[in-house]
């Protein structure tokens, strides 16, 4: 049986605890608390430590997936996680004041990590006219020397979360069947 690991990050309320949650096949295990700092202005609770899901594989194999918490003061935890996984799904917050800014940030918190495996952007809270546009997340992506799927996603909707799922993993083995 084949097991995989892929992790989930991004920046606060990007929609990492609610993605996992949408496409588990097990309750998932969150490590929310009620935030104390200023991110209790965006959301009433947060993830300290990581969130947990798992998905059933056609053959019988499974996807470990691992949320790491969005606030950089649990940064530590980042490197803990990323451990064994096979690729990055980065979600970002096009609502956000500086979302292309936040795409950087995680490009190059996670470089070494995306270097050796793969990776997969999805947009969430995109509004017409409001923020960039999947083109300039992926201008960004170019001036960086980089290629990555980049998706509208709406992480209470699993088919998208699993279509963001499934390009990951199309970057990572071309030839997978469907």
């Amino acid at each position: 049986m084949s097991v995989y690991k892929i992790v989930f990050a991004g920046p606060v309320g990007a929609g990492k605890t609610t993605s996992i949650a949408s496409i588990s096949d097990i309750e998932p295990f969150t490590t929310e608390e009620f935030a104390t700092d200023e991110v209790q202005s965006l959301k009433e609770k947060t993830t300290v430590a990581m969130d947990y899901g798992l998905m059933e594989l056609a053959g019988g194999g499974h996807l470990h997936l691992y949320g790491v918490p969005g606030q950089v003061r649990f940064d530590f935890m980042w490197e803990i996680i990323v451990e064994g996984g096979i690729g990055l799904v980065l979600l970002l917050n096009n609502e956000n004041e500086s979302p292309l800014d936040e795409l950087d940030f995680y490009l190059d918190s996670f470089k070494s990590y995306i270097d050796r495996t793969g990776l997969a952007i999805g947009v969430t809270r995109m509004r017409p006219g409001k923020g960039p546009g999947l083109d300039d997340y992926a201008e960004r992506l170019s001036s960086r020397g980089m290629k990555a799927p980049i998706f509208e996603v709406d992480g209470r909707k699993p088919e998208d979360v699993i279509t963001l799922v499934q390009a990951l993993l199309y970057t990572l083995d071309p030839g997978l069947k469907h």
